[in-house]
């Protein structure tokens, strides 16, 4: 793969990673509600949620999901709902102060449970298959695609998650530390709660 292909490739890359979907929503929420440090493993779930998605899409099941409308349907529906479930919690627990939320709610805030909000809110996204699906073929054809031609790009694309979700990660901390009282930050956490149940709304709306 040649570095000119390569770098059409990190371009695309942090224009999907930079705009905001479930991950980055999921960041800043978490960011809000745990604190930036504990957000790093709901990054790194997310991470590793976007390189099974490659793989899924890149093993041809991914063209299971672009041509059969039932598939799409019940994926799409399985990560509306989960988006939901995240936004009617995330309103839920906007009253709680920081510390009452990462150390009397471990099934809220362990670094487990936060991984795992990652990594399902990644695999759940019926979009990510699609994009893997048609972006990857436009930089590398799939007869030609080998081990580490596929470790280079999926690998570039989760290092460009992380940039994108440290640079969002960084500003909601600022924020909310420096910007907002107790109220606010309520008020901004249930919007963010209001937020992930549109995106569910939208996801369900979504066509192949």
């Amino acid at each position: 793969m040649s570095l000119s292909l390569w770098l059409s490739f990190v371009a695309v890359a942090l224009a999907a990673t930079f705009s905001p979907g479930p991950g980055v929503l999921l960041a800043i929420s978490t960011t809000l509600a745990l604190g930036a440090r504990r957000t790093l493993y709901s990054s790194a779930g997310n991470a590793a949620g976007v390189f099974i998605v490659s793989c899924v899409a890149v093993s041809g099941a991914g063209l299971l999901f672009s041509r059969s409308p039932a598939a799409f349907t019940l994926l799409k529906t399985a990560g509306a709902a989960y988006l939901a479930w995240l936004g009617i919690q995330q309103w839920r627990h906007a009253g709680q102060p920081l510390a009452h939320s990462a150390s009397t709610h471990a099934g809220d805030g362990s670094r487990r449970a936060v991984f795992m909000r990652g990594l399902a809110v990644a695999c759940s996204n019926p979009k990510s298959i699609l994009f893997f699906t048609a972006v990857f073929p436009q930089f590398l054809p799939m007869q030609q695609m080998t081990g580490p031609r596929f470790l280079l790009l999926s690998l570039t694309f989760v290092a460009c998650m992380f940039v994108s979700h440290v640079s969002y990660v960084l500003l909601a901390a600022r924020a909310g530390a420096r910007l907002l009282d107790d109220g606010g930050m309520r008020l901004l956490r249930r919007f963010m709660g209001v937020l992930f149940v549109l995106m569910a709304a939208a996801m369900l709306l979504t066509n192949l």
